[in-house]
């Protein structure tokens, strides 16, 4: 039956007045409800990205929470891997839910969840426009065209965006210069009937790149599909085309998104997800072939997979007219010459299988997988690179478990490259009570340790040369306070990218958020970071300096009324290296956030200053953005930041995004550097987005 239903009545009738009202409420109802979710996924998603690398994509992430508010999770049936899927749910919250279902029988109320030790609060708020304890209407039916075209949902997403002003790699340079256009350009499109197929297609157009070119792919520089298929008699997922695997704890094999370091401190122990089909833009953290997930028993399961991909690379040619390369290009650019020279240069072929495991109180696994390459890696001269991968043929072997020891939960995986070293991490969670929790990791990755693929939790870019020590409690009483401190000691054994020897240091932070009343939230954070780097650049091995960055924060959010929220901060830095003396930068901004909770217009205002001395003392920042569109913003140099967002909901099934922001730095005759300047004192961008559901 459709969602709405028109009846006749005679006009001015009790029926009909009566009719009309519940129509009204209902709509007021579905509007409100729809803004109420809205919010929350804003929220979900601001607090992500703290916990996040600042360029990271966060689309894949909201998209799969968008994909569960339409089809809610059973909590009284929900599977280990569908909670992992709320990604702002810790592993030891998963945990302590599904013991509790255990222990005391299925929820009859999702208010139960208030007695689940760590579910505070923010938690439940969060996880309910996404969850149910009663049985949802998800289909279930015949694959035949009939029962695709009928009852499958459809969603088409087109995104424009533009720097307003022209930049200098678009001018007729002799050397270097951007070959396509400056305008941005991207198309989604999703289906899925139930839970039971999916399939996803994603076209992206960067700035500086050809639209329609010899070089893109259906006009898109970069396209990418994916069809899913769940639920088939013992194969629990099979994926055909772009797909995404993620095992253990991120060291043997996790491409695509994994939190880190922050103030949720229960995140640094990843929920594997396995086999899934890829849907984000990112043009390096994929596999392309095929793969399938198939139970062979109640408690085991096998993964298999394939992988036909051309990766970008800069490559060397050596007097014997042989091609080598050093690293593998990630930036998804191909704007110059030497971009599109280097795209899809480096064939790669890749397959696995991963054996799990997964009992009451018990996850574990093991996995092996070879990545053969068409073209040799070199070391290269610098001393840091000296224990890098070198060859055609990588095989990568893993082991990783998780279990429940009454309060306490266990995690843990050992990797080993060949060739290579190993690389170890071992965690424990507990909730000492319903308000108090605490965990502990040990880390130990060999210098030799190689991946290409991996997400395992430390202070350097990659898993490889690094020991380390991770210790974080978190604390909330009732709904007025929350306290988060971590402290993460850490070594590199060997050399890195500007450290020529050995090295230690420390990452330290605090969090204390306050509620005095229902409608007035108080936080305020400090981290202080202590590592090491090289003094000069002037000598073969130069002696180490202390590098000392420090970040206070204040902040405070409050609602005027039913329609407006605030929200302001106040960020202060401070960077020394050595016996130099400090530098310091600050940020500070206001928001607005204007969502009547009937309206289908809804709005948001940042305006902001900011003040660096340095590159070191720059400041990231949450900035909302088009619907799968957000993530952090750079405030850097000395100016002043805006942005305006404003959402339309054109009918009940089209929606439509405008976005206009603003770097403005008074005075300065340039902007950006490189192929990026632009000349005068501003960086106006505008983003236009549409949305259709059917």
């Amino acid at each position: 039956m459709s969602k709405y239903t028109i009846l006749h009545f005679p006009l001015f009738s009790p029926p009909l007045c009566g009719l009309l009202t519940a129509l009204i409420c209902c709509c007021c109802c579905r509007q409100t409800a729809i803004a109420q979710e809205d919010a929350v996924l804003k929220n979900i998603t601001s607090h992500l990205a703290e916990s996040l690398p600042e360029e990271e994509d966060l689309s894949a992430l909201t998209e799969r929470l968008s994909f569960y508010k339409d089809q809610p999770i059973d909590l009284n049936q929900a599977k280990p891997d569908q909670l992992k899927e709320l990604v702002f749910l810790s592993a030891l919250q998963i945990s302590n839910l599904l013991r509790h279902i255990r222990v005391n029988g299925k929820l009859k109320d999702i208010l139960e969840l208030q007695g689940i030790d760590d579910f505070d609060t923010e938690t439940i708020r969060r996880i309910l426009p996404y969850v149910t304890v009663r049985p949802g209407q998800s289909y279930r039916g015949l694959l035949n065209l009939r029962n695709l075209l009928h009852n499958g949902n459809n969603e088409l997403i087109l995104r424009y965006g533009q720097v307003l002003k022209r930049q200098k790699g678009f001018d007729e340079l002799p050397g270097s210069r951007y070959l396509g256009s400056p305008q941005k350009f991207r198309l989604k499109y999703k289906y899925y009937l139930g839970d039971q197929l999916s399939f996803a297609l994603t076209g992206d157009k960067d700035a500086g790149e050809s639209f329609l070119g010899s070089h893109s792919q259906a006009g898109f520089d970069f396209l990418s599909a994916s069809l899913g298929l769940y639920k088939n008699g013992r194969f629990k997922k099979i994926v055909i085309g772009d797909y995404s695997l993620q095992f253990g704890q991120g060291l043997s094999l996790w491409t695509g998104s994994s939190f880190g370091k922050g103030a949720d401190v229960a995140g640094v122990a990843k929920k594997d997800t396995g086999l899934k089909p890829y849907t984000s833009a990112d043009e390096f953290a994929f596999f392309r072939g095929a793969g399938s997930t198939v139970s062979v028993s109640k408690d085991i399961d096998i993964t298999s997979f394939i992988s036909f991909r051309n990766l970008d690379a800069s490559l060397s040619k050596s007097s014997e007219a042989e091609y080598s390369l050093t690293t593998i290009g990630i930036s998804g650019l191909h704007r110059t010459a030497s971009e599109i020279r280097n795209k899809g240069s480096l064939r790669q072929t890749a397959y696995g299988t991963a054996l799990e495991l997964r009992k009451t109180s018990l996850e574990a696994g093991l996995l092996a997988y070879h990545s053969s390459y068409e073209h040799q890696f070199t070391k290269g001269s610098a001393r840091y690179r000296q224990y890098a991968f070198e060859g055609k043929e990588l095989s990568n072997l893993g082991f990783w478990y998780s279990c429940n020891l009454r309060n306490i939960y266990l995690f843990g995986e050992t990797a080993k490259s060949v060739p290579g070293g190993f690389a170890l991490l071992q965690g424990a969670m507990t909730s000492i009570s319903r308000s108090f929790s605490a965990v502990i990791l040990y880390r130990n990755y060999a210098k030799d340790y190689h991946t290409f693929y991996s997400q395992g939790l430390g202070a350097g870019s990659d898993a490889a040369n690094e020991q380390g020590w991770y210790g974080g409690i978190h604390w909330n009483r009732g709904t007025r306070w929350d306290i988060s401190v971590y402290a993460d000691l850490f070594h590199f054994p060997w050399a890195k990218y500007r450290i020529d020897s050995a090295s230690d240091g420390a990452d330290l932070m605090g969090q204390i958020s306050y509620l005095p009343r229902k409608n007035l939230k108080l936080n305020f954070r400090i981290s202080i970071k202590v590592s090491e780097q090289n003094l000069s650049s002037s000598l073969p091995v130069n002696p180490l300096a202390k590098l000392y960055k420090e970040n206070c924060r204040l902040g405070a959010s409050w609602r005027l009324n039913s329609k407006m929220k605030m929200e302001n901060r106040v960020e202060i830095t401070q960077f020394r290296k050595g016996n130099a003396a400090s530098t310091y930068g600050c940020m500070i901004f206001q928001d607005a956030d204007y969502s009547p909770l009937s309206s289908r217009f809804s709005a948001n205002i940042r305006l902001a200053f900011f003040s660096t001395a340095s590159y070191e003392n720059r400041i990231y920042a949450y900035e909302d953005d088009v619907l799968y569109g957000a993530g952090s913003g750079l405030y850097n140099g000395r100016g002043f930041r805006s942005f305006l967002n404003m959402n339309f909901r054109l009918t009940g099934r089209l929606k439509a995004w405008l976005r206009y922001a603003l770097y403005f730095y008074p005075g300065e005759e340039h902007t950006g550097s490189g192929l990026d300047e632009i000349t005068g004192s501003s960086k106006p961008e505008i983003k236009l987005q549409l949305r259709y559901q059917f």
